[in-house]
């Protein structure tokens, strides 16, 4: 049985080119990879990059339907290594860390906590009031990982498409999935404070 399975979810969140990246990524890397999409990223998936329902076809080895609970990631028995959700809104970042799941979005989630998998969330709002920010730390508290999808400059990213790669690219790092797509920092060449 495979292990090297991801599941990546794709939130209504702005940032929808995250979780398509990170699929491209995953699967160019030998992931089996295992998606679910909510209803409102459908929205933003079409908004943000003239995609329709159809062309997530073939983009993931599985797509399960958003209400479908019954699905084989909503259960701890299916082994993966972890669930990336990318981008994550508040919603869905809050909904986890109730534990009240009322998708399979959430519900997958909360099976990777339950099982001490890995679980990042590329949450996408900004600013933050406090109630964000106790939810973040509930959440890392429970063995989340919380990453905003933050632009490396250093990598000196001439186009959106390399700064979405890069936090993309990131993202799997923690799942110890190496693209080869990270520009890694390899120390100041030359320091003005000499």
């Amino acid at each position: 049985m495979s292990t090297r399975r991801l599941i990546v979810g794709i939130t209504g969140a702005s940032g929808a080119a995250y979780g398509i990246r990170a699929l491209e990524l995953a699967r160019a890397a030998g992931m089996e990879t295992h998606l679910v999409v909510s209803r409102s990223a459908l929205l933003t998936l079409n908004q943000e990059l003239g995609l329709q329902k159809a062309d997530l076809e073939g983009r993931a080895d599985v797509i399960y339907p958003v209400a479908d609970i019954g699905a084989t990631i909503a259960s701890g028995s299916f082994r993966t290594m972890g669930m990336l959700i990318a981008p994550c809104s508040v919603r869905t970042m809050s909904e986890i860390a109730t534990g009240v799941t009322s998708t399979l979005m959430s519900r997958a989630a909360d099976v990777v906590l339950k099982e001490r998998r890995r679980l990042v969330l590329m949450l996408r709002e900004t600013p933050l009031h406090l109630g964000h920010i106790e939810t973040m730390a509930a959440l890392t508290r429970m063995g989340a990982i919380v990453m905003p999808p933050v632009p490396a400059f250093y990598a000196r990213p001439q186009s959106i498409d390399e700064l979405v790669t890069h936090s993309s690219a990131r993202a799997l790092d923690l799942f110890d999935i190496d693209t080869g797509a990270v520009r890694r920092w390899g120390g100041l060449k030359d320091s003005l404070l000499t």
